[in-house]
């Protein structure tokens, strides 16, 4: 049995909606589909194609077709619980209901009629549509309830300083006007980044609610709090950039022995969970590994650092005989901290032909003596 409002009063609207009759032409006046157009206009707007990071969607069930928030921020319709029933929730006879209410309406931007926002400050009669909100400089708050505003009743951030002269966006890196204004949004938490609508829609849009914070103070809070009511439309899913697993390659973990000479009989590819043939990671960096083996450690030693992070030759291993490079007389000098220059030792050399060369560059004059 179907259900109050599914399949046969959608039918019986879209045919009411769509039927060839004075009112309806003169609601699609200007905005209806041409006769070959490919895509179908949305009943409330009018519009074949629109702005979708600000109608978001388009929503078809039995011929009929809306925008996502053209539903939502039509003054006087209200979406059921039940998303089965109409249009994602919305009842056929109120979708009705708002497109005949809106053959009445002009838009206070573009003069035409077919609005169906309402501004929400009382005793105000301004109506508009959708996609002429950011031309008319209106605002609509896109967080329940789907509140909106005409540009005389546009809410103001509460705000009293002003840019320094030259203040750039950070976003797009261009200049900024010398007030805040519809176009021109401050952080409230720091006060000194200030950027253009635009930008930071932008921004808003590719982070999402997570990581939506002010681009110069990191702040999230009040910030995020402060364009839902400027009218910055924020979704509530993950960041752009961690779709399609972009950063999958992140997580893959290092599984090669990077020694020298790598003495697994496996191969360097392969490891074994424990014991001498279990590959370790640098400590500092986790983009080299070693067999415990291959790199003279012990079997209870617990960590191991690459000579990138820990110095040509000084890897961290057990045996001192491996500390040093292979092909390389060892030097051991002593620290001299403490020490008065005029009483420093002079280092001692593992071999008399690093001495002399020693030596004799100390017994070179210098310039100017």
């Amino acid at each position: 049995m179907k259900e109050e409002g599914e399949d046969e009063p959608l039918e019986k609207t879209a045919v009411f909606l769509h039927r060839d009759s004075s009112q309806t032409r003169k609601m699609a006046e200007g905005k209806q589909e041409a006769p070959d157009a490919k895509e179908p206009a949305c009943l409330l707007c009018r519009r074949a194609e629109a702005d979708p990071d600000i109608c978001g969607d388009k929503w078809e069930k039995h011929g009929l077709c809306a925008h996502v928030f053209c539903l939502k921020f039509a003054s006087l319709i209200f979406q059921q619980d039940n998303g089965r029933m109409g249009l994602k929730g919305f009842r056929p006879r109120d979708i009705q209901l708002a497109v005949s209410r809106a053959a009445q309406q002009h838009c206070c931007v573009c003069g035409e009629t077919g609005a169906t926002i309402m501004c929400c400050q009382e005793d105000c009669d301004r109506w508009f549509h959708l996609p002429c909100a950011k031309e008319g400089h209106c605002v609509t708050k896109y967080i329940t309830p789907y509140r909106s505003y005409c540009p005389e009743h546009s809410p103001e951030q509460d705000v009293t300083v002003i840019p320094e002269p030259g203040t750039e966006c950070p976003i797009c890196m261009e200049p900024v006007e010398e007030r805040k204004s519809y176009t021109t949004l401050v952080c409230p938490a720091c006060k000194r980044a200030w950027f253009h609508r635009d930008c930071i829609q932008g921004q808003a849009l590719r982070a999402g609610a997570l990581y939506f914070q002010c681009p110069l103070c990191r702040d999230d809070d009040e910030f995020s709090v402060q364009m839902f009511i400027m009218g910055i439309r924020i979704p509530f899913r993950e960041p752009t950039w961690e779709d399609n697993d972009a950063f999958a390659e992140l997580g893959d973990r290092h599984s090669r022995c990077n020694a020298r000479k790598c003495l697994y009989p496996g191969g360097r590819e392969e490891a074994e969970e424990e014991g001498p043939w279990e590959l370790l990671l640098c400590s500092s960096c986790a983009a080299e590994g070693t067999h415990r083996r291959c790199s003279g450690l012990r079997n209870n030693t617990p960590s191991w650092e690459c000579d990138s992070c820990a110095g040509l030759g000084t890897a961290l291993r057990d045996e001192p005989e491996l500390n040093a490079p292979r092909d390389e007389p060892e030097l051991n000098v002593p620290s001299l901290a403490g020490q008065d220059q005029q009483t420093q030792q002079r280092p001692t050399c593992t071999n008399e032909a690093a001495a002399a060369i020693f030596l004799a560059g100390e017994q070179q004059p210098l310039h100017g003596e």
